[in-house]
């Protein structure tokens, strides 16, 4: 069971790396980045910027403003979109979380200047991911979160505060492309550690299948309660998945090293809330597990984790030329073999002349059977082979890359009919529009006719995926 279990959570991930972050975007991030230029980085990798430099510099000051400004230089957005936690089956980005990056302490004062006197306590910078219902594109948002004075964003978020299990504050090597290299050290194979028996048993008892990062528990823990202010010794919670916890007792030793004491299960929550360990420290990363396991090559992870886990790696090989979308295909039509290829731009028969394709299509009209070779590029029109890997590129937000396959197969002059490749590329069309209202403020029932109501977006019914299919169809005609 352990091992069906592992064997599927590698399949997702392989999926994930092939998918969520491609390499196209990686190239143009990274360049935009060491050019300078951060928010073109963070474009390159969708994710939109809610901040102002120059608005936060005047309310809490120019020091804090350049701190900022320094940490974002530093992040590498395609790497942050890379860790971000993810769910199954699918591999999408966890919805509706936020997930801190840097806490900044602003104290009372601001600046020397006076300027930034409203700022006061600790404000953090966030990434946020948008609820499953307005996900459209797998787009991220960067943005400040100052518990004393939320803004728009945060409250049209169902969950506006920084997240104490999904955090990456303690983690900056998963988004700083200045401090990538430290991944193999703040992590393990999932190796059982050394001293396994002279821990507690429910640390030995824990299943290896699940992949939890023991041997960096202790470290971990220990960071976590010196960055929350604690003394040298104090309990942390680990979420084991599910409803399954455990807490853990950690002290610092002698050589200033920290050591688990004690683990157990909690009997029931107290009312101080013990920190949680983050999920980044909890399991062993997912890119070290599918390189023991020979599922990718070092060159099919994001450059950073690959120079960070495989120094000296082998640059990827040259790629095998993809097929030519002209290429024809070959059809049995009548006990021939007949091609079918792009003409000008569009999927079509080349045997047949076309006289003879005119009278075919109006015997279809007149409720006759068609040529073999006109279902075989009707077929293609509305339910082609290539539809499984446009709809996974569409869930991660890949439009070009699904375009890209779809007027390789079709032509890039093809008209759609009714069918599923239309029906999925008017809905990715649409969520679209779903998310520009919910990044405005709204929230609307019937998205194409009405006025906006403040209520959670219902379902498309089929009157509405037929209108938005006859837009789609007019757009394709013009």
């Amino acid at each position: 069971m352990l091992t069906d279990i592992a064997n599927g959570r590698l399949s997702l991930w392989r999926r994930v790396r092939a998918h969520a972050v491609p390499p196209s975007m990686i190239g143009t991030a990274t360049a935009r980045r060491e050019a300078g230029d951060w928010a073109g980085a963070c474009a390159a990798a969708r994710v939109d910027v809610d901040l102002d430099l120059r608005t936060l510099s005047r309310r809490y000051g120019r020091d804090f403003a350049a701190l900022l400004r320094s940490d974002l230089r530093r992040l590498a957005p395609d790497l942050l979109r890379w860790h971000l936690p993810r769910i199954a089956p699918d591999g999408l980005l966890r919805p509706g979380l936020t997930v801190p990056l840097v806490h900044y302490d602003v104290g009372g004062g601001g600046s020397a200047d006076g300027l930034g006197a409203a700022g006061r306590g600790r404000v953090s910078l966030v990434v946020r991911t948008d609820p499953a219902w307005a996900d459209a594109g797998q787009r991220l948002s960067l943005a400040l979160w100052d518990p004393s004075a939320r803004d728009a964003a945060s409250r049209r978020h169902p969950h506006p505060s920084p997240s104490r299990r999904h955090r990456l504050d303690l983690h900056r090597h998963l988004w700083d492309a200045t401090r990538s290299g430290e991944l193999p050290a703040r992590s393990t194979d999932g190796r059982p550690p050394a001293d396994r028996d002279a821990r507690p048993e429910p640390l030995r008892a824990l299943p290896s299948g699940r992949r939890y990062d023991v041997g960096r528990w202790a470290d971990e823990a220990g960071l976590l309660l010196e960055a929350e202010g604690h003394g040298p010794a104090g309990s942390v919670l680990v979420r084991l998945g599910g409803r399954d916890r455990m807490l853990l007792d950690v002290a610092r030793d002698g050589a200033g090293s920290w050591r688990i004491t004690d683990a157990r299960r909690p009997r029931q929550a107290t009312a101080a809330d013990p920190p949680v360990l983050p999920d980044a420290a909890t399991w062993v990363p997912p890119d070290r597990d599918l390189l023991a396991a020979g599922l990718v090559e070092p060159h099919a992870l994001h450059p950073l984790v690959a120079a960070a886990l495989a120094p000296g790696h082998l640059p990827a090989p040259a790629a095998t030329p993809a097929r030519r979308a002209e290429e024809p295909g070959v059809v049995d039509c009548r006990g021939a073999l007949h091609r079918i290829g792009q003409v000008d731009g569009v999927l079509a028969p080349l045997d047949h002349d076309p006289v003879e394709l005119r009278r075919e299509a109006l015997l279809v009209a007149l409720g006759g059977p068609p040529l073999p070779c006109l279902r075989a590029v009707d077929e293609a029109l509305r339910t082609p082979e290539c539809l499984p890997g446009v709809r996974e590129r569409l869930a991660h937000g890949d439009a070009d890359g699904a375009l890209e396959i779809v007027t390789t197969l079709l032509g890039p002059q093809a008209v759609l009919r009714e069918g599923e490749l239309l029906d999925t590329l008017a809905a990715a069309v649409d969520q679209r529009i779903v998310r520009g209202l919910y990044r405005a403020g709204l929230s609307v029932s019937d998205r194409l006719d009405g006025a906006p109501r403040h209520v959670p977006a219902a379902p498309t019914t089929p009157s509405h995926r037929r209108a938005v299919r006859r837009r789609a169809g007019e757009a394709a005609h013009r």
